[in-house]
């Protein structure tokens, strides 16, 4: 594994580690009690810091399947939820979410950065890099 695949894991081990203690901020700290797709969001990003890391120290960017899998399915997931949150076509066929709703907003800075929009980010950083990591592995065994 060269140093870029290496790198790679690195940024993918800390965006994943920095959401979920972001998550676990909001939660524990804060008192925000999250809603059914925030866990959904929570229960595919939590495994992606074990996963990583578990890469990271065997360095084994083979992973990046994985990771690609989990964060498209997340990404897929975060953005459904801000558009439920933000657009007004989206929050009238929202469903009900148990105790907390989907729709409510915790945080709002600028105007536009909510919890799930701040997890699509990191999911789709996340995406991107476990594709260049794919990349990089086709570069290498077409050699």
């Amino acid at each position: 594994m060269d140093k870029r695949q290496e790198n790679g894991l690195l940024f993918i081990f800390t965006v994943s580690l920095i959401a979920t203690l972001g998550s676990l901020y909001y939660s524990e700290i804060k008192g925000f009690t999250p809603c059914t797709l925030c866990w959904y969001q929570r229960i595919l990003m939590y495994p992606l810091v074990l996963i990583s890391g578990v890469a990271l120290v065997q360095k084994n960017a083979r992973i990046a399947l994985t990771t690609a899998v989990f964060s498209v399915i997340g990404a897929g997931t975060s953005l459904y939820h801000y558009s439920i949150q933000k657009l007004s076509f989206f929050q009238s066929y929202a469903p009900a979410c148990g105790n907390v709703p989907c729709t409510g907003q915790y945080v709002n800075y600028l105007g536009f950065i909510t919890i799930p929009f701040m997890a699509f980010i990191a999911f789709l950083l996340i995406l991107i890099t476990s594709l260049f990591l794919l990349k990089q592995a086709k570069g290498v065994s077409a050699k």
